[in-house]
């Protein structure tokens, strides 16, 4: 009898593994509720955020809070990485890397102002001169790497890319279409006007009649900056219209705020610098 209740024990008490069973199951389970809701991070950091709760033995709402606290961080830098991807923006610089000290013509108050954005939300204009490596670039990026994070839709393009993609247009039925999408963002950043050679052929529009038709639709309504690599007075002659590239210049100035970088090129410091003709510095500004 006694061999027999043994035998009974043995097949059927087995408390920890049935346990260790349940727990797979609801593993299992909790995974394809997770794919089902789309909680990415969650699912892909699971097996770490049971054995942190297994460990720290969180509260309900303190483990709540902090699988979600991590999703909604994951979620919001992928939408701020397609952000940035989406506006054409390839190198994120940002402020804290300038080299406020290699420029101090630059107003560096000024700059942190327009920081805050403000201008975007009153659809004013921003222009920057200076001659290349002064730091124009430098300053719009960073700009414009703000917006991104503030979730202000955004395009950014050099003005040959940007000028090159409408006049393909042009060519392919889809002008348009071109047009309204560079006109759409609440901040377009327009970069090197005056570096590249634009397109001048007969049949077509000049580059100031192209930039004059963006620019127009955006006058007043929305935010757009630009950086100009020559004199204001030289854009008629690089963009093939003196008086249509007048009518653009005209229509930023109204709402335009403007800075002019009156500074050494930080290439030509960085170049001198490797040669081994200049005392090293902290920060690019490009």
């Amino acid at each position: 009898m006694a061999k027999t209740k043994t035998d009974k024990l043995d097949l059927n008490a087995h408390p920890m593994g049935a346990a260790s069973d349940d727990a797979v199951v609801m593993t299992e389970r909790l995974r394809r509720h997770l794919g089902y809701l789309g909680l990415t991070q969650t699912l892909s950091t699971l097996d770490d955020l049971l054995a942190w709760a297994t460990r720290e033995r969180p509260g309900h709402t303190a483990l709540l809070e902090h699988v979600l606290g991590a999703e909604v961080d994951h979620k919001s830098a992928a939408r701020l990485d397609r952000r940035i991807r989406v506006s054409g923006l390839v190198e994120r610089k940002t402020l804290e890397a300038f080299n406020w000290d290699f420029q101090p013509s630059l107003d560096k108050s000024l700059v942190l102002e327009l920081a805050r954005l403000d201008f975007v939300g009153r659809h004013d204009d921003l222009v920057i001169t200076g001659k290349s490596g002064t730091g124009k670039s430098h300053v719009l990026k960073a700009l414009g790497l703000r917006a991104c994070v503030q979730g202000i839709s955004l395009r950014y393009a050099r003005c040959v890319d940007l000028l090159a993609d409408l006049h393909a247009g042009l060519a392919d039925g889809t002008y348009a279409r071109r047009l309204k999408a560079w006109a759409r963002p609440d901040f377009l950043v327009i970069d090197d006007v005056g570096l590249g050679q634009v397109r001048q052929r007969d049949d077509e529009p000049t580059a100031a009649h192209t930039l004059f038709n963006l620019v127009d639709r955006r006058h007043g309504k929305l935010s757009t900056a630009v950086t100009s690599n020559i004199d204001l007075r030289q854009w008629g002659r690089y963009l093939g219209d003196a008086t249509v590239a007048a009518a653009i210049l005209d229509r930023l100035a109204m709402h335009a705020i403007r800075i002019d970088i009156d500074g050494p090129s930080y290439r030509q410091h960085v170049a001198a610098e490797r040669a081994g003709k200049a005392p090293a510095s902290d920060a690019p500004a490009a």
